[in-house]
């Protein structure tokens, strides 16, 4: 089996593991290998899904159930750092369709996926990102709701 072949069937998995675990609530049901093909196209080149590892953009591994404007060693916003948003599965669809009309004066030049199939995808794959790693995202994103952010 090509590196191709693995790197679907391991986010296949992972993906069930995400929803099982409840980081992608029912109602926000994505596709985690088509989400792997839109953060390549629309992320990849800014972010990516390495720890620790900033690009242009910080590093969105382990992004779902982050409070925003939290990596370390990247250069935010105040209006991202200021912003009070723990990125759950709601913030992202609602930030993703329109980043600078959801989060103004952030520097993301990216205009956003207005399809929001598109977006569950994505936020499908991202869930995936902290999973695979063995971080325990589900716990964060739970602790997250409880405290109502």
């Amino acid at each position: 089996m090509g590196a191709a072949m693995r790197r679907i069937a391991f986010l296949r998995m992972t993906a069930l593991g995400a929803f099982s675990a409840g980081l992608v609530c029912s109602a926000h049901a994505g596709d985690a290998t088509r989400g792997a093909d839109l953060f390549q196209q629309n992320c990849s080149p800014c972010h990516s899904s390495e720890p620790s590892q900033n690009l242009v953009g910080p590093s969105l591994h382990s992004v779902v159930g982050r409070a925003a404007g939290s990596v370390a060693g990247f250069s935010y916003s105040s209006a991202m750092k200021n912003s009070g948003i723990t990125w759950t599965p709601d913030q992202l669809m609602a930030y993703l369709k329109a980043p600078r009309k959801y989060v103004p004066g952030i520097k993301m030049m990216f205009p956003g996926l207005p399809d929001e199939k598109d977006r569950e995808n994505l936020i499908a794959f991202l869930a995936t990102l902290s999973v695979s790693t063995g971080s325990n995202a589900a716990a964060t994103v739970s602790q997250a709701k409880e405290e109502g952010r």
